[in-house]
């Protein structure tokens, strides 16, 4: 099978390239994004989703969106900069790698004058798009050791190639397991309310031809307790200073589950999704989902459906990391 690429620029360089995940299973589609505005759409109804593809995306779409609405000029790109920028953070509020990458062009734009703006621009979201590739390659390797031969993993939500721009992140290590010829069976939680484990991480997964089995949030406790399960492994969106974690709604209860039924809980990020900034769980803005995505619901029936939960530090065993697997504190971790 051809590689999986869920974010890039077009063929042409002036567009923003995405997979539109809306449509996994049942279509591959890929759309061209030009204008802020379906570029942010995008962002928002996660047909590009993920941290660290979400932040790919953003430095793109930033990029090809000034270039076409300042017509190359670059004293009118930098009068548009700022408010594309806070745009683009808006979005999405809870995985920092989104406002990190947008913060990244902020500060390179400061230091280029407007003849040189877009090149300048264009020059760092491309680093930054190859730099995520080279970080899922290197957590892959990081994490390897944590796979041997005969592994039976249980992830949440999708941290693979979807969600990022390239091999993924709690994914990696399995694909190149995989590609070593070691056995690796993945159980991936349904992951409400978007069933992106059941629609995303299973299509990835049986698309490279690793075994994988699908089951609801719910069961993800007896599955455990069952003692089928060696080791969990899930991405974030957000690893504050402290340690805690935010990932997609359903990971706390898999880290009490897998602490009570003694399983390695690991969280596989890349170090920008380190955020020193922010100093504890309860300090991350969490995203709440429109009632819809719940299904048919009688109507005036009140829904609190946040998007993400926090996981405490003191549940997460180790943090695969494309630097290797660490533990809080972070030294040397910096966004500026």
């Amino acid at each position: 099978m051809p590689p999986l690429v869920a974010v890039d620029w077009s063929p042409d360089g002036r567009a923003l390239r995405i997979l539109d995940q809306r449509h996994l299973p049942g279509a591959e589609l890929l759309r061209d994004l030009v204008s802020l505005a379906a570029v942010i759409d995008a962002i928002r109804t996660l047909a590009v989703r993920g941290a660290p593809a979400i932040g790919v995306a953003a430095a793109i779409g930033l990029v090809v969106s000034l270039e076409q609405d300042s017509e190359g000029h670059g004293v009118r790109a930098r009068a548009m900069l700022t408010d594309y920028a806070n745009q683009l953070i808006a979005s999405r509020p809870t995985a920092v790698n989104l406002a990190w990458a947008v913060r990244r062009l902020l500060s390179r734009a400061a230091v280029v004058d407007d003849d040189r703006l877009l090149t300048a621009l264009r020059a760092d979201a491309e680093a930054i798009r190859a730099e995520d590739v080279a970080m899922c390659d290197a957590i892959g390797r990081m994490g390897l050791h944590l796979i041997p031969d005969g592994t039976r993993l249980l992830t949440h939500c999708n941290a693979g190639a979807l969600a990022t721009a390239g091999s993924g992140t709690a994914l990696a290590p399995v694909h190149l397991a995989h590609r070593e010829g070691r056995r690796v069976h993945v159980f991936a939680d349904e992951t409400r309310p978007l069933r992106q484990g059941a629609r995303l991480t299973a299509w990835e997964l049986q698309r490279a031809g690793i075994p994988v089995t699908v089951l609801p949030d719910g069961a993800a406790a007896s599955l455990l307790r069952t003692g089928a399960v060696d080791l969990v492994l899930v991405g974030a969106d957000r690893i504050t200073a402290n340690g805690d974690v935010a990932n997609k709604i359903g990971t706390y209860a898999v880290a009490l589950a897998a602490r009570e039924h003694g399983v390695p809980f690991y969280v596989a990020a890349p170090w920008s999704t380190i955020d020193p900034d922010t100093p504890t769980g309860a300090d991350i803005e969490i995203e709440h989902r429109h009632a819809d995505e719940l299904g048919d619901l009688p109507a005036g029936v009140r829904v609190w459906n946040p998007a993400f939960d926090v996981t405490p530090r003191a549940l997460v065993s180790g943090y695969l990391t494309d630097r290797g697997v660490v533990l809080p504190p972070f030294s040397g971790v910096t966004h500026g």
